[in-house]
């Protein structure tokens, strides 16, 4: 089987995080990077690919099978509609868009023109994600009723030397959250009611550093998120998953589950249940589900590669990915200004 032609848009820390992954599947080759730094084109000379200062020039010129849309946030649409409009699937790394109301115009895009569209939330691809949910499906965790999730980490000073992220809309909110609410999404089904107040008292930015948020589900659960991009914590997705090298592993949870059968303790997958007797005075069981770990990168990209190919939807497509910047969009809105 020949391998499929990818370009990447975007070389900043993202793109090259997926182009390092490109090269790592055989079935794959990056054929060039469209980005108009010199960076990007310093990078492309090593890899000995083409490079592109303008998007529609790559399109047209090296015809890529599939693109990888690793742009900042307000070029995720227009950039994707570029290759949607030339019959290209498209990746695009989350979040889908800035605002609903931009994201509604890739979906529309999308549908007219039948070309599908992957949005990059990696941690639907992650072993732990597909282990959790097997467990909650299978009901031994009973009715859900409660879920609590922490994303707590300090960002380097360096990381806001990029003028973009120290406004709004690149605060954690739309950067990161975005990730928790859709992964809660996915494991325990839509959420249709939010309660927050953000801060940004410490950076002092025109974006939030902090925010608590609580939630209620669809399904009857109520759950809360617990943020901030400024605070010393074990406690964050990135931290406890391993799942990308560049954070500093802590064997903590960042997601815990409760239902009324059972507990699940999400990325360390500690599951706690009764045995034959149940209630504050009976002990405890408690086991650990053994999951093979794999990079979740090389996970959807393999997953895109079926897309391009028409082996497969979209695990999250543009329509579904809005559902969860929806989310982010509604905390925002009833949150107080952040102070």
């Amino acid at each position: 089987m020949s391998r499929i032609r990818l370009a990447v848009i975007g070389a900043g820390a993202i793109g090259r995080k997926h182009i390092d992954v490109i090269n790592q599947v055989p079935q794959a080759e990056l054929v060039a990077i469209a980005d108009p730094s010199p960076q990007a084109e310093a990078l492309a000379r090593t890899l000995g690919v083409a490079w592109y200062a303008e998007v529609e020039a790559m399109l047209e010129r090296a015809k890529p099978q599939g693109v990888i849309n690793a742009t900042p946030n307000t070029l995720h649409v227009p950039c994707a509609i570029a290759c949607i409009e030339r019959g290209i699937p498209v990746l695009v790394e989350k979040p889908v868009a800035e605002s609903p109301e931009r994201a509604q115009e890739l979906v529309l895009a999308a549908q007219k023109h039948g070309v599908p569209v992957l949005v990059g939330h990696h941690r639907r691809h992650n072993a732990l994600t597909a282990a959790a949910k097997a467990l909650i499906d299978s009901g031994e965790l009973g009715k859900i009723v409660a879920v609590s999730a922490h994303w707590i980490l300090q960002k380097p000073d360096d990381y806001f030397d990029v003028a973009w992220r120290r406004e709004p809309g690149a605060g954690p909110l739309l950067v990161n959250l975005v990730h928790d609410i859709d992964l809660l999404r996915y494991l325990l089904g839509e959420i249709e009611e939010v309660q927050a107040m953000t801060s940004s008292a410490t950076r002092g930015f025109a974006n939030e550093d902090s925010a608590v948020v609580n939630l209620r589900f669809a399904c009857g659960a109520l759950g809360s998120a617990v943020l901030s991009d400024c605070g010393v914590s074990p406690w964050s997705w990135e931290m406890n998953s391993a799942e990308n090298v560049i954070y500093a592993h802590t064997p903590e949870n960042c997601y815990l589950i409760s239902g009324s059968k059972g507990a699940l303790a999400i990325p360390q997958m500690r599951w706690w249940r009764y045995g034959e007797q149940s209630g504050w005075h009976a002990p405890l069981l408690q086991e650990t589900l053994n999951v093979e770990p794999i990079d979740p990168f090389i996970l959807q990209l393999r997953h895109f590669l079926q897309v391009i190919r028409g082996e497969a939807e979209p695990i999250i497509d543009a329509a579904d990915a809005l559902r969860s910047l929806d989310v982010i969009d509604l905390i925002r809105q009833v949150a107080p200004k952040a102070a």
